[in-house]
């Protein structure tokens, strides 16, 4: 037996083993990296459907109370309009009214 052969044999196992470290070394830096790199898309992708979702609800909601608010203001209009045509024919008829109440009043019958 060779003593250098052994110490040679002995030397590529060491610089074999270096090199399998270096390699799970890398290989755990890349999964680390890679599990960095999907935690901060699923964290994107979360962001953004919440954005989706949130603007999707608020849509929603200002149809819903728009078109409230617009029946509301249509409401509004229909009674304005209403009252304004009342109280022109109230202004029309008041003097026949007050003729009529006067004629009742003063005149006598027997």
């Amino acid at each position: 037996m060779d003593p250098f052969r052994g110490k040679g044999g002995i030397q590529m196992l060491l610089t074999a083993e270096q090199e399998a470290q270096q390699i799970v070394s890398t290989a755990r830096n890349l999964r680390t990296q890679r599990l960095k790199q999907a935690k901060d898309e699923a964290e994107r992708d979360a962001a953004l459907y919440r954005s989706d979702k949130e603007n999707e609800y608020q849509t929603q909601i200002s149809e819903n109370t728009g078109s409230s608010g617009s029946n509301v203001k249509r409401l509004e209009e229909e009674t304005e309009t209403k009252i304004q045509a009342i109280k022109e024919k109230a202004s029309k008829v008041s003097s026949e009214v007050s003729d009529m109440l006067l004629n009742y009043i003063t005149s006598v019958k027997t």
